[in-house]
């Protein structure tokens, strides 16, 4: 099969392997959409905790190909897609309903062969089927599933106000789930005018261009600061601004993923006298069923979000599209069988 390998940080390039074998629990799965998040271009950088080489892509979707002898809830034909995450279930984590946190997790994409390839190889477990759902479409369940999860830890009371740093393909997932949970003022900055554009599109009630007023209009729009402060940038210079933002009881969401041991600075008097709270959400916990309805109902738009779609052959020009375009969003393949 067709397959794009991240070889070593930094090396890149299509591959010919060897169609997975399904174990007697496995489904194979023959990957039609699968798009590039931000964590493929950390593993692409050696930034990322991942096993190389390797095949990445953890947001995909597809046809099961074939299925394992032990598989009763799919056959060869369902259009489905997959959590990557796949948790030990034995570790005190996982028996603690925290299977995000597994002391042992293993990640489709990460630790083992992704879907950035013909065909992928996934336990029965983490497959959902996802009906009529296009596949570049329920390509996004998986990032959805994450800001679900976020969603589920920083609790948006309606009638909230929230801020949130970056408007890219996952800042705009928050978006519209963040005023699915009730909010009523969401206001969004970024320094691409393209992005900001696209937010408001997607119901931004404010749309704020990162510039030198950028700091002066956002505190006019909320004097008192917002309810909740999301970094959806992964920059930790951005995440640093989020706490003067926030109101005196309110919440700091870190969602973007910063790089591991990246240090950011804050001030502690400030997080004690004004009674902050810092969430972290990592990844999802068990969140794709709503996440797949979100999307199904129109409640989350994902079609918007698709800005680029090539060639499973064109992956190393998609990784450099992700970074650098100033006008992407999602970046997807589109993979077709033998």
């Amino acid at each position: 099969m067709k397959a794009a390998q991240v070889q070593a940080p930094g090396a890149a390039r299509i591959v010919e392997a060897a169609v997975p074998e399904p174990g007697p629990g496995d489904v194979l799965i023959a990957v039609r959409a699968a798009g590039i998040c931000g964590t493929d271009l950390h593993i692409f950088h050696g930034q990322y905790e991942a096993t190389y080489p390797v095949i990445p892509g953890h947001e995909f979707s597809g046809v099961v190909a074939a299925t394992g002898r032990e598989v009763v809830r799919f056959r060869p034909g369902d259009r489905v897609t997959a959590d990557p995450n796949i948790p030990c279930g034995r570790c005190v984590f996982c028996q603690r309903n925290e299977p995000n946190q597994c002391q042992s997790l293993a990640a489709v994409g990460v630790t083992r062969d992704g879907g950035f390839a013909q065909y992928v190889l996934v336990p029965e477990g983490n497959v959902f089927p996802i009906g009529s759902l296009p596949f570049d479409e329920a390509a996004l369940v998986e990032p959805l599933a994450c800001v679900v999860w976020g969603l589920k830890r920083i609790q948006v009371q309606p009638g909230d106000s929230v801020l949130i740093f970056g408007a890219g393909p996952m800042g705009c997932l928050v978006l519209q789930a963040v005023q699915h949970a009730g909010a009523a003022t969401v206001v969004i900055t970024d320094p691409v005018g393209w992005r900001l554009e696209q937010a408001a599109a997607l119901g931004a009630s404010e749309t704020i261009p990162a510039d030198d007023r950028q700091e002066r209009r956002l505190k006019a729009l909320a004097p008192l600061g917002y309810d909740v402060v999301v970094d959806a940038t992964g920059l930790t210079r951005v995440l640093e601004q989020a706490f003067a933002y926030t109101r005196p009881r309110g919440k700091v969401w870190v969602f973007g993923v910063c790089p591991p041991g990246e240090r950011a600075s804050f001030i502690p008097y400030e997080v004690f006298r004004k009674d902050l709270t810092i969430v972290g959400s990592f990844a999802v916990n068990r969140t794709f069923q709503e996440s797949i309805a979100l999307i199904q109902s129109r409640k989350v738009r994902a079609r918007p979000l698709i800005s680029h779609t090539l060639p499973l052959d064109e992956f190393v020009r998609g990784l450099d599209l992700a970074e650098h375009d100033p006008q992407r969003m999602k970046v997807q393949f589109a993979v077709s069988g033998d």
